[in-house]
């Protein structure tokens, strides 16, 4: 597990508290900002749970997880984009860091599950 990356997904999360609290206080802001928070910040909580996992499956089943969630945060960070709830350019660098993370969950479970048909 990666020092690096706990810290990565936790100032992650809190780029999505700051974002979420500066949407409009409206019932489409209000939905998806509620949306947005719970499975963005779930991300970095399900890696940490990864890491005390007690097996490599154990493992593969925490990082999937950790892999809807991210994949669930872009969905919600595209519509709040394309509803216009926030700036289109002031989105780009957290939606290209979801990108970046979704990425890189996505790989290590790969490597993982490979690494478990092998064993």
């Amino acid at each position: 597990m990666s020092v690096e990356f706990k810290e990565r997904t936790f100032q992650f999360s809190m780029r999505i508290v700051r974002l979420v609290e500066k949407l409009p206080t409206n019932v489409s802001g209000d939905v998806f900002g509620r949306q947005l928070l719970r499975c963005a910040t779930s991300v970095g909580a399900n890696y940490r749970a990864a890491s005390r996992a007690k097996s490599d499956k154990d493992f593969l089943n925490k990082m999937k997880i950790c892999e809807e969630e991210i994949d669930e945060t872009l969905y919600w960070l595209e519509l709040i984009k394309h509803a216009g709830l926030f700036s289109a350019v002031k989105m780009q660098a957290i939606i290209s860091e979801a990108d970046e993370l979704c990425a890189i969950i996505t790989s290590i479970c790969k490597t993982t599950a490979a690494k478990l048909r092998q064993a």
